[in-house]
């Protein structure tokens, strides 16, 4: 095997380094002068399946494309935030150094009609306790509650049907305590001002955010919480949006670029995530675009994401031809990728 070396810039610090990936005499230089030690994708869903028909719980062949698809992309370890559970709870309980490395939360929590309903198995309040027992056992380290969602019907979410809760507080309270105890840690989708009574009932990250305010971000990072905008999903634009959809989109754009700048100040750790519509280097791109810097928004996608999900960057590096401090889109284009100290592209 080819030991592969790389001199360069690494980035988010800046500094100038020689790496080197493998023990063979053989040496051969990466291509590509600026360099990241790996990339996170921290709200990724292997197994949401987009058909005709709706959205729909892929198979094994669905997950191992997309971490295909993933890996190609620099990606070296990922957090799978709700789906499949027989799939992504395999796939932590069973790492494999040829892809990214896969913390999962297996199922989503909600109750009936309060989720997509090809997507996931209600959970009873009376039954959430109990259930949280059983995807920690099965190798959960995260567990993925829908914290508010509209009214659904057979065929999916009921139009202008407002965004509610879906557990009572004091359930939430109660799973997010059961998780603690068994050193588990919870990520709550929400997109509401119920955001705050999620945040005070302990989650340790909120997912979508959209309606995050100054005040939830200080109460979020007091306890070193973290942040995932998704903003592709967010604030992408969409050019079969209504002029209603549009005026939304544009109304959570703004207010996103007046709160995401604070993230730092009250120490909450924003992450990128894809979702089921994005990837990791637009994310970043639209993290800038929305106030933060190019170092924050590469730190969020790399090493503090590391940090904050207690990954070890175990020989990974992604490498671009041209400075993404400069020309973000470079990002889409890695110029080489190594997985686990070996390149993969």
């Amino acid at each position: 095997m080819t030991t592969w070396t790389f001199e360069g810039t690494v980035l988010p610090t800046g500094e100038t380094a020689r790496l080197s990936f493998g023990a063979d005499a053989a040496t051969e230089q990466l291509p590509g002068r600026y360099a990241v030690p790996g990339l996170v994708d921290a709200h990724c869903h292997l197994t949401f399946e987009f058909t005709q028909t709706g959205p729909r719980l892929g198979g094994d062949d669905f997950a191992n494309e997309r971490l295909e698809e993933l890996t190609k992309a620099g990606v070296s370890a990922l957090r799978d935030v709700g789906g499949n559970r027989d799939v992504t709870l395999k796939l932590a309980r069973t790492q494999d150094d040829s892809r990214p490395y896969v913390l999962a939360a297996g199922r989503f929590f909600a109750p009936a009609n309060r989720y997509f309903p090809t997507m996931y198995e209600p959970v009873a309040p009376e039954d959430l306790l109990r259930a949280v027992e059983q995807e920690i056992a099965d190798g959960a380290t995260w567990l993925k509650l829908v914290g508010d969602f509209p009214q659904v019907g057979p065929d999916g979410p009921i139009r202008r049907s407002p965004v509610g809760p879906t557990y009572d507080l004091d359930d939430i309270r109660a799973m997010v305590d059961l998780a603690h105890s068994k050193n588990v840690r919870v990520a709550a989708h929400t997109t509401s001002e119920l955001v705050s009574d999620l945040i005070a009932a302990g989650i340790d990250s909120v997912e979508h955010g959209t309606a995050l305010t100054e005040q939830d971000l200080q109460a979020l990072g007091a306890r070193g919480g973290a942040w995932t905008p998704t903003m592709c999903a967010s604030i992408e634009r969409n050019p079969d949006a209504s002029p209603e959809q549009e005026a939304n989109r544009q109304a959570r754009s703004a207010h996103l670029a007046a709160v995401l700048p604070l993230a730092d100040r009250y120490g909450v750790r924003v992450l990128t995530g894809s979702d089921v519509v994005g990837t990791v280097a637009r994310e970043i791109e639209l993290l800038v675009e929305h106030g933060l810097t190019v170092d924050q928004a590469i730190a969020a996608a790399s090493t503090s994401a590391q940090e904050y999900l207690g990954l070890e960057n175990t020989g990974n590096l992604v490498t671009y031809d041209a400075d993404p401090r400069e020309h973000p889109e470079v990002l889409a284009q890695p110029a080489a990728v190594i997985l686990n100290g070996r390149r993969v592209r």
